[in-house]
């Protein structure tokens, strides 16, 4: 049987021979690249990894976003606009 060819890296009918050991090693090691014709394919990854990585921060209200942006010395007047002369 095949070994891998460096740590965390798989050719794919390895990976699919072994993958409770590549499972175990996503967990205990990290995430294991899994390789196609020499070629990354795929990661493998631990599912608190992945819940870590796709964790989205709760979306805040308009205007505490707004009071987070700490415009205070920022001067947001302007001239009236008036329009323009146009011939009609």
């Amino acid at each position: 049987m095949a070994t891998t060819v460096q740590k965390g890296r798989w050719k794919l009918e390895d990976a699919k021979a072994r993958l409770s050991e590549v499972v175990r090693s996503a967990r205990a090691e990290g995430p294991q690249r899994v390789t196609v014709r020499g070629r990354d394919a795929v990661v493998v990854v631990s599912a608190e990894e992945f819940d870590r990585l796709t964790r989205r921060e709760p979306e805040k209200p308009f205007v505490a976003f707004m009071e987070q942006l700490h415009l205070d010395g920022l001067d947001l007047t302007r001239e009236t606009d008036r329009g323009r002369d146009a011939e009609l």
